[in-house]
This record gives C-alpha cells, structure tokens and sequence, in this order.
C-alpha cells in the first residue's frame, strides 16, 4: 500500500487539475479577482461532483511561465484557495508555475497535502536554461515547516530537455536514490500530451518501489493502458469542455472518466 491510499484514500488515483485564469501580474489578466475566483470554483465543484479522488491548484495560464515566481501570483493563489476552502471536500495539493519554493510557501499556507514541480535537473527549455536546487528546496520545506507535504517529482519536464544526455530510467534511479521522492510524474512535451506509455513503463520498472503517475495526457480512451503501469494520474485537459486545454471543466466528461477508473480499479 502506497501513501495514495493514506493521503488520497484509494490506489490507482486521479488527481485533477484545477487550472487557474490568469492572475494578476500576467500577460493575460483582464477580468478581475473576482472572475479568477468564480471560474476555480465552478471548475472545483465539476471535479469534485464528477467523482475525481483528489485536485491540484496550478496558476496554469500564468503564461509564459516564470521558473521565479512574483509575490503577487502566490498571494493570488492563496486567496483562491483561501475562498475556496469552504467547498473543498476531498485532499488537494498546489503547483506553482515552476518555481518549488513558492510551490512549497503555498502549500503550507494553504494547509494542501502534496505539490507537484520540477525540483532536480537542469534543463534546456522554452523558459530559457532552466537550474534547479534539490538541497535548497528540501531545507526550505523543513524549516517552512513543510515537512508533512508529499512532493511529486515531475523528472520529464514540459517544454524542456536535460542538459546532459541520460536514460530516462537513470534519471529515475538517482533522482530516488539522492533524494526520496514520494513520487515521480513523467509527462508529454506540453499539457494534455499524451505521456510514452515506453516512457512509463522504463520509469516504472526502474523504481518498482517508488509512486509513478502519468502526469500529462491521459484521456478516457487511454486510461486503461497508462494506469496498467502508473500508479495514478495527474488529468486536466481531458476533463475541460471538449478536451480543449483553455477550455473550463466539464463535469460530465469527469463523471464518464471516473465512473470508467473505478471500474477498472478492481482489475488492477
């Protein structure tokens, strides 16, 4: 038995994205708090009504994303989430568009169990080279008092490439060895592609022990097949009107998802 079923409540779990308007501080913020507020519990009720075991808050169209994040985002973040608490009725985690310790301020504010980010490699990417600092970020969540919240290592980040030529399984291996993970995502190249299931299986077999989900990708149509491997899923984008990123979320595409997951839950 994983931590997914002490911190979730169930194995093979569905962890679903709450994706956030534009905050602001973004390019693209031109409708208000308020709106921002509106449109994430709209978007939360659909998720937790459809039957979805779990959700995570992400500033997801803070685009361009910033790997150091603005004050003003995470104070903006935890407003939401602060408003949102009343409504929030299953376990929930945070990730901030791609900054760690933000990631980890947030999530001990908010009182969220787990966070998803980019926490080790060093990466070519769309946002320039991209560094990390694992030592730093696991000092900062102990003496933030963070302690207690799970951290998801996304090892194949969106939009980006390691720097120096390594196996994904080896990658996988050192990244557990030198520094616990309690899991590890592996993605497709943008939001809503479709995670290798190669990919995941090397990932898999190489840390047996160890949580891997299928963090991009996974759609009612594959579900069957990435969760034969994964441990659990991270979904968004499947879950929105039409299976279209910018779109909000679509509780009957949810409750259709989920009625499918749980079915095959027995089977695994």
């Amino acid at each position: 038995m994983s931590w997914l079923k002490e911190v979730i409540g169930t194995e093979k779990a569905i962890i679903a994205m709450c994706h956030l308007d534009p905050l602001p501080g973004d390019p693209y913020f031109v409708k208000g708090m308020g709106h921002a507020i509106d449109m994430a519990r709209k978007d939360l009720l659909a998720l937790q009504n459809g039957g979805v075991d779990a959700v995570m808050f992400s500033n997801e169209f803070s685009l361009p994303y910033m790997t150091s994040v603005d004050t003003i985002t995470v104070a903006c973040m935890a407003r939401i989430i602060g408003e949102l608490k009343s409504d929030i009725k299953i376990p929930f985690g945070v990730n901030v568009l791609w900054d760690a310790e933000k990631s980890l301020d947030l999530a001990v504010a908010t009182d969220a169990k787990f966070v998803r980010e980019i926490f080790t490699g060093a990466y070519a990417s769309d946002f320039g080279v991209w560094n990390t600092n694992v030592g730093r970020t696991i000092r900062h969540a102990r003496n933030i008092g963070g302690g207690y919240v799970k951290l998801m290592f996304n090892i194949v980040p969106e939009a980006a490439k390691y720097l120096a030529e390594r196996s994904i399984a080896d990658v996988a291996k050192t990244t557990v060895f030198n520094n616990r993970p309690d899991a590890v995502c592996v993605s497709g190249i943008t939001a809503g592609a479709e995670t290798d299931a190669q990919v995941l299986k090397l990932v898999k077999d190489a840390i047996p022990d160890t949580v891997v989900l299928a963090n991009t990708g996974v759609r009612y149509e594959n579900v069957e097949q990435q969760l034969a491997v994964a441990d659990g899923a991270v979904v968004g984008t499947t879950f929105k009107e039409d299976g279209i990123f910018e779109n909000h979320v679509d509780e009957a595409r949810v409750r259709r998802f989920m009625e499918k997951v749980k079915s095959l839950r027995t089977n695994f």
